[in-house]
């Protein structure tokens, strides 16, 4: 791989305002690497080097004119759920394959007023519903550590991409865990922010009380710069927080003398593979030797999680999805239609994959009359309580650490049959979506096949932060975001 390719978005910004080589140079060596690589990979949906091209040369020209952007001239990969004007969102389904849309997400034009080369838009499970990125309605992502294996879900093109060299950085969505799953299974760095940090608007709406973007990068360093562009205020997005957003760089420190880290026991249970929780103990002792405490905690709701997720996040998918009617855009079966009802359900029966419908089904009925209240709305509560477990812990410790997942990188195929074990998958991710807390994955070993663990930081609403504080201190102190795979 050429070393650019294997850059950091920090490194490549250096070397752009350096001299040392231009937009245009650098985006057509990713370009060049995609087009060696990803035929083993396929990290992506659509790419787009004549895009791509047209603003490495206007971020050159901008250069020479004296100018300068946070990410000006740098090369990077977007998730197709998130809008993009003139280039096709399809969101990993049929039923949106050939939709271009009008206009940028919030997130998108923010960062193409920083300068970003967007260079197409990475694969994923369909709308965003899957923990493998094996939904997606086109192809399959294989893990770049090895290509038998899965790199996550569902922004598994986005991990794909940025651990095999195939951009820069990448953006991806979390709903339940979709960005720092597949960044510890990928060996990269994954961010959810604070619910509303970010703006959902032009995002492809899953869930909207837990959708939310975050950032895929090769180190804490491009993850705290890349989120410093994405997050703010959005006055399309009546969610987003009117907080002004602070300078996340400055908070990189390697200090981590003071801080009380909380250790849940809930999050080495059965089930964490022991390779996992040999990593994970390994990387809560180097916090001991920069200075911090380690304070066991319980947040005891941990298990109802996933079923209180599986219950809220397809409630709401229904409602969203409801708009995927075969009329007004997107994919319309073939054929004459007797009535709107045989219109719709054809339309959505070939449109909509078997994980989507699943998850359809599951949401009408946790929402249909009679069943409202002992399923939706018990299951809402419960959600109040996990957060509830949250607060609680934080008036006595500063993070809260464990793994990303209970797994490391699985093979291609073997939970598909299974959707009970594909969701587990999720188990350690899920909590701090519904608690709409932070959160930041970052490499923190290996197992005995060579796949990469990741450890995961939690961290109180708005406190980014200090979660980027304490992540940059572990990665500083250790060499694991180091490491490439082979195909990367």
């Amino acid at each position: 791989m050429s070393d650019w390719c294997a850059w950091t978005l920090h490194e490549a910004l250096d070397a752009l305002r350096r001299g040392d080589t231009t937009s245009v140079a650098l985006t057509q060596a990713v370009l060049d690497r995609i087009l060696a690589v990803d035929n083993d990979i396929r990290a992506y949906l659509t790419l787009t080097p004549e895009v791509a091209l047209a603003q490495a040369r206007a971020a050159d020209a901008a250069r020479a004119a004296g100018h300068d952007a946070p990410l000006l001239g740098v090369p990077i990969a977007l998730k197709d759920n998130i809008a993009t004007q003139g280039i096709e969102t399809t969101a990993g389904s049929k039923i949106l394959e050939g939709y271009v849309s009008p206009f940028d997400a919030t997130i998108v034009r923010k960062l193409k007023t920083a300068g970003a080369v967007i260079l197409g838009k990475t694969n994923l499970d369909e709308f965003a519903m899957g923990s493998s990125t094996e939904n997606s309605a086109f192809f399959t992502t294989c893990n770049p550590w090895d290509v038998t294996r899965v790199p996550g879900g569902s922004s598994g093109g986005s991990a794909a991409a940025v651990a095999a060299g195939e951009a820069l950085a990448a953006v991806g969505t979390d709903t339940g865990g979709s960005v720092r799953q597949p960044a510890a299974l990928c060996g990269v760095v994954g961010v959810r922010p604070t619910y509303g940090r970010c703006s959902r608007y032009g995002l492809v709406a899953f869930a909207s009380s837990l959708d939310q973007a975050g950032p895929l990068t090769r180190d804490v360093t491009d993850a705290a710069l890349l989120l410093q562009i994405m997050a703010g205020h959005d006055p399309l997005d009546g969610t987003t927080w009117p907080e002004p957003v602070p300078d996340y760089g400055a908070a990189l420190s390697r200090d981590g003398r003071g801080w009380r880290i909380g250790v849940p026991g809930e999050y080495f249970a059965a089930g964490v593979q022991p390779d996992v929780e040999r990593a994970v103990r390994e990387a809560l002792r180097v916090f001991v030797e920069l200075g911090a405490e380690l304070v066991d905690i319980h947040l005891p709701h941990t298990d109802d999680a996933l079923s209180t997720y599986y219950l809220v996040a397809p409630a709401e998918a229904s409602a969203n999805l409801a708009r995927y009617d075969g009329v007004r855009y997107g994919y319309r079966a073939a054929g004459d239609f007797e009535t709107v009802g045989d219109l719709y359900a054809r339309t959505r029966g070939a449109g909509f994959g078997a994980e989507v419908q699943r998850r359809i089904m599951l949401g009408t009925y946790a929402l249909s009359a009679g069943y409202y209240d002992a399923y939706y709305l018990k299951a809402q509560k419960v959600r109040t309580l996990i957060k509830a477990d949250f607060d609680a812990a934080f008036a006595h410790v500063d993070l809260i650490a464990g793994p990303t997942s209970p797994v490391t990188a699985f093979r291609l195929g073997e939970r598909t049959a299974d959707p009970l074990q594909m969701y587990l998958a999720d188990i350690f991710t899920l909590s701090q979506a519904l608690a709409g807390i932070p959160a930041i994955s970052v490499p923190c070993g290996f197992d005995a096949d060579g796949l990469p663990v990741g450890l995961q930081l939690t961290a109180p609403a708005l406190q980014e932060a200090r979660m980027f504080h304490a992540a940059f201190a572990y990665e500083q102190a250790t060499a694991w975001h180091k490491r490439r795979p082979k195909a990367g």
